[in-house]
């Protein structure tokens, strides 16, 4: 019998947080109204969460699981699980439990009144750094000035869709993905749910700031042109400059022919000035240019090494299938 709610969730090293994450994800699915399935995806652990992963799904059919044959990255993981989850509704959730599995009945009820995509969006960080905090508000306020499309502020992947919304994404062939980009790109009716982000539960954190700056750039760069015309405005900037500064050299040559403006200062300054400008704007070609080389290598988003309690399905349903879940695809 196909699912009518699932849910996505990707592991990478959690093996401290997976016990209470199953007692707290169960105790809200234990109270929907159809039945559920939940999808951890194995980003590639290096400690026991594989293992734990396949005990849970001996102990409990509900849980099946994907392992990557190699760490692939968060935003990948979200894809594997889109690729094969099979229910109608469809959550994305992480699994340090920063974000709460209660909100899911808030989430279902929204969907239920015709919204096709609802996102929690955090009203508060607890226990988070100034920094961080600092940071990620300013990113999330710059991507919704420079992004061509709509993207709400300070919300993460943790959100529910309707099974035509990713359906849609699963259609998408780009390999930078940003989730939570796309799924404001594809439009439908969306709404946000609030919440008060917890602190994580338990183990260290997996987003350190280099992956989370690399995100950060990915987003920018995946839904905006302006990087590259700020390349070309400081560009223009810069022929300003080396205008005016070569009218003053004339002029101190002219007005003060002793002065050291004149000399090898000015022309240091000119140098760094405008090899500065040069290297931003190869740097920001680069980033386009690298993403257009991974879309023409055409090789497969990831890898799989082991699938459990998935085997028996497509990777995706039948439209037939989902408005009949009693119906399952055959052997």
């Amino acid at each position: 019998m196909l699912p009518h709610y699932s849910l996505i969730i990707p592991i990478y090293n959690e093996e401290a947080t997976i016990a209470a994450l199953y007692d707290r994800v169960c105790a809200v699915i234990d109270r929907l109204d159809a039945p559920s399935e939940v999808i951890l995806i194995n980003d590639g652990s290096r400690d026991r969460s594989l293992p734990l992963m396949r005990e849970l799904h001996q102990h409990d059919p509900r849980v099946c699981y994907l392992s990557l044959a190699r760490n692939f990255g968060h935003q990948v993981a979200v894809t594997a699980g889109l690729n094969y989850v099979r229910g109608r509704v469809v959550i994305v959730m992480d699994a340090d439990l920063q974000d709460p599995p209660e909100l899911i009945p808030e989430m279902i009820e929204q969907w239920r009144q015709g919204y096709q995509v609802i996102y929690a969006q955090r009203t508060q960080r607890q226990k988070e750094s100034w920094f961080k905090r600092s940071t990620a508000y300013l990113f999330y306020r710059l991507l919704k000035q420079l992004a061509d499309v709509d993207i709400p502020t300070d919300t993460g992947d943790f959100c529910l869709m309707d099974r035509q919304v990713v359906d849609v994404l699963n259609a998408m062939p780009e390999r930078n993905r940003y989730i939570r980009g796309l799924r404001s790109w594809v439009g439908f009716r969306q709404t946000a749910v609030k919440f008060d982000r917890d602190p994580r539960f338990a183990g260290d954190v997996k987003y350190t700031f280099a992956k989370s700056f690399g995100l950060a750039i990915n987003g920018l760069v995946s839904f905006s042109k302006v990087p590259l015309r700020i390349s070309t405005y400081v560009g223009l900037f810069a022929a300003l400059v080396a205008i005016v500064m070569m009218i003053l050299v004339f002029y101190w040559r002219i007005a003060f022919p002793a002065s050291p403006l004149t000399g090898l200062t000015t022309i240091v300054v000119a140098i760094f000035f405008l090899g500065a400008v040069q290297l931003l704007s190869i740097g920001i070609l680069g980033e386009y240019i690298g993403r257009i080389y991974e879309e023409v290598k055409n090789r497969p988003l990831y890898t799989l090494s082991e699938v459990a309690g998935l085997e028996r399905f497509n990777a995706t349903a039948t439209a037939s299938d989902r408005d009949h879940p009693t119906q399952a695809h055959p052997e």
